[in-house]
């Protein structure tokens, strides 16, 4: 997957895709039909995102919302066989367009689409003025197709980020994974800690979690899959989202305990599957009681994923 930072000066075979357009925050299963609706409609693939995502344009201060990073995005969306990735920079020139300069000048001249494929409650250009329906108006003008996607439900319930957002918070993984057709992930390089969990004999891989909406503060069991360096593969294991009660008040991260596994990830990246809360943060009277905590954590993260 090639992915382009901006929409003027493209190679000619980066031009003419059949893109979906969105933010595509979670890639859950709503985007994924709009990206099928624009994989049939012609080659190659696109897709036509933001970032940031214009929430955190417009609001910087907001607290955090976004359910994966730009990086975890891309590596869902190249799973997904797309081709083309224009990850347009959401700055005061783009938030300055109206509707119709946006379609004329990003993608009928800049990205030279073919077809766009948006959702029902698709908005864009200056103050959100510009709908599903303005765009398709604009497409005929300016020579692309465009294909309204409805939207999606699933057991009754509208499959949104928001919804998604709101099992995540309650604990709920697997019902958020029902409405991403995938387990939600955080993904990003390792980091280095304070290391207790070496010392309890529980080495932890620590990664940061700034910026992004954050699943229920607690112990889950998790699916692990190391991206980068020798020892890249998909292991099981258990993580410890949350502020570290028995150690004092900490900036929120997540540290994550591989099974059966050795080595050294520092500067490596990893993404982390969330597969069942397993329970909250506790504060313990002591190491012994604590290490004894983890040891049954273990075990039961251990039990679920392999009854997967």
């Amino acid at each position: 997957m090639r992915i382009h930072h901006h929409w003027q000066g493209l190679a000619p075979d980066a031009r003419g895709a059949s893109v979906a357009m969105g933010n595509f925050d979670g890639v859950h299963l709503g985007h994924q039909s709009v990206i099928d609706l624009a994989r049939h409609a012609a080659n190659p693939l696109g897709i036509v995102t933001f970032e940031p995502h214009p929430r955190q344009y417009f609001a910087p201060d907001a607290p955090a919302f976004r359910l994966m990073n730009a990086e975890a995005r891309a590596n869902r969306l190249a799973k997904l066989g797309v081709q083309q990735l224009y990850e347009l920079p959401f700055d005061a020139t783009l938030a300055g367009l109206s509707p119709e300069a946006f379609a004329r000048d990003v993608l009928a001249r800049g990205l030279g689409i073919s077809h766009v494929v948006v959702g029902a409650d698709f908005c864009f250009g200056k103050g959100r003025t510009g709908t599903a329906t303005d765009l398709a108006a604009l497409g005929r003008h300016y020579g692309f197709d465009t294909t309204i996607a409805p939207l999606l439900s699933v057991g009754g319930t509208e499959v949104s980020s928001t919804a998604i957002r709101t099992a995540l918070a309650e604990g709920r993984p697997r019902d958020a994974a029902a409405m991403l057709g995938h387990w939600h992930r955080i993904e990003g390089e390792v980091i280095h800690g304070e290391k207790r969990g070496r010392e309890l004999g529980y080495p932890t891989a620590n990664m940061s979690v700034d910026g992004l909406h954050l699943p229920r503060l607690g112990v889950y069991a998790v699916k692990a899959d190391i991206l980068t360096g020798p020892q890249a593969g998909s292991y099981m294991g258990a993580a410890s989202l949350g502020v570290r009660p028995m150690f004092g008040v900490n900036r929120p991260n997540l540290e994550t305990f591989l099974f059966d596994f050795k080595g050294d990830l520092y500067g490596h990246h990893l993404s982390i599957a969330f597969v069942d809360y397993l329970r909250p943060e506790m504060k313990f009277d002591g190491l012994d009681a604590l290490i004894a905590q983890m040891d049954a954590d273990c075990i039961k993260a251990r039990d679920i994923l392999t009854a997967l």
